[in-house]
C-alpha cells in the first residue's frame, strides 16, 4: 500500500512540473537554437503580448509562454 501511495505522489509531482508555465526567455533561446541549427542567416525573434501576436500571420507565431499570455514572433530578414 505504501508503494502505491508513493507512486501516486510521484505521478502528481511529475504532472505539476510538466504543467509549469514556460519562461519566455527560456523558450526564445530554445527556438533560437533550432533556427541556428537550420543555418538561417538573419532573423528576428520578438516576445509580444498575446493580443499583439494575434495580429500577426499564424506562420510567424512560433511559440507561446507565460500561460499563453505572451507570443514569440519569428521573422526572417532576407538580405
Amino acid at each position: 500500500m505504501k508503494r502505491f501511495a508513493l507512486a501516486i505522489i510521484c505521478g502528481a509531482l511529475a504532472t505539476s512540473a510538466l504543467a509549469a508555465p514556460k519562461d519566455c526567455e527560456e523558450l526564445r533561446k530554445e527556438i533560437e537554437v533550432k533556427i541556428q541549427a537550420n543555418a538561417v542567416p538573419s532573423y528576428t525573434l520578438e516576445i509580444v503580448s498575446k493580443e499583439e501576436g494575434d495580429k500577426h500571420d499564424e506562420a510567424m507565431r512560433v511559440g507561446t509562454c507565460e500561460n499563453g499570455t505572451k507570443t514569440i514572433i519569428y521573422q526572417r530578414n532576407d538580405e
